[in-house]
């Protein structure tokens, strides 16, 4: 095997998942010019390009393709190799990446995240806060968070918070001058914070119960977000009516801040759950994680409240 060409492959795995140099680059700590010397050597060593250039966009060609599905699972499987023999011999450590929502870090990971800065200093936990659903295996993730409903089931998966109640929430200041809707139907004269679907840049229809069965809801307003704490301050500020999950606003509605409208059409959410592929489980930083995340769950649950 040539050295070069083999110490470039991850440089040529970055640039296609990532679909530029620049980005690339920034992941791998490299200034754009190393990152496309490294392309430009692999190619020679190779005898044809491996990705198609314009001024807007970068793309993998035939052979490109065909290298990176090669070499992509076989760094994984060294990268995670790796990791087992460093943990073999003392402390979890290195870099591990976990694509989030947005709603994960305050409802079940800032405890994580600080035990895991306590206990394995030598781990890294990189939260990437992404509203849709992406491949976590295909896109460089050792793990992923999301809803129990979205994860595909050939995935471990490993509970992070109770299920948990979607809600609709106002101001106080917004009740007072607007009223408070009567019913699922009186939504449509109130104004509703949006909510955008960034993958496919459609408008969220509120999923809400009504008589004992679902129904989905679409409805209209002056504001659009795309995250849900956005939404939250939004309300708060006496703009509208925001559709949240629940404990996100437990606080404010303890606290009079936010009124719960039309609380029989609350749904029930599965809850959060941290999911990963199966031999993912075998590496130590991430093996960390998960006895640290089954740790706090165990102490949440036998504290009252």
């Amino acid at each position: 095997m040539d050295r070069d060409l083999l110490m470039h492959l991850p440089v040529i795995v970055t640039v296609a998942r990532r679909g530029g140099f620049a980005l690339a680059a920034a992941e791998l700590g490299m200034s754009p010019s190393a990152v496309s010397h490294a392309v430009r050597l692999v190619e020679e060593r190779i005898g044809q390009p491996l990705f198609a250039r314009t001024t807007r966009s970068v793309s993998l060609t035939e052979a490109g393709k065909a290298l990176v599905e090669t070499a992509a699972p076989a760094l994984r499987d060294i990268a995670e190799r790796m990791d087992r023999i460093r943990g073999i011999k003392g402390r979890p450590s290195g870099l591990l990446k976990i694509n989030v929502s947005n709603i994960a870090v305050p409802l079940a990971l800032t405890p994580v995240v600080a035990a895991m800065a306590e206990r394995y200093p030598d781990v890294t936990v990189e939260l990437f806060t992404d509203q849709s659903l992406v491949d976590i295996v295909e896109e460089g993730f050792d793990a992923g968070i999301r809803l129990g409903e979205m994860i595909a089931q050939d995935m471990i998966t490993v509970r992070l918070t109770p299920p948990f109640h979607a809600v609709i929430v106002a101001s106080p200041a917004y009740i007072g001058l607007h009223g408070r809707p009567r019913d699922v139907g009186d939504l449509a004269n109130h104004n509703c914070i949006g909510y955008r679907l960034v993958r496919s840049g459609a408008l969220y229809r509120w999923d809400l119960s009504e008589s004992g069965k679902d129904v989905v809801v679409e409805t209209r307003g002056t504001a659009i977000v795309t995250d849900s704490l956005a939404a939250i301050d939004l309300a708060l500020a006496g703009v509208g009516l925001a559709y949240v999950f629940e404990p996100l606003v437990r606080a404010d509605i303890a606290a009079g801040r936010l009124v719960q409208i039309l609380p029989r059409t609350a749904i029930e959410e599965p809850g959060l759950f941290l999911y990963f592929p199966r031999r993912a489980a075998m590496a130590p930083k991430l093996r960390a994680f998960i006895d640290t995340v089954n740790e706090i769950r165990r102490a949440s649950l036998r504290t009252p409240g």
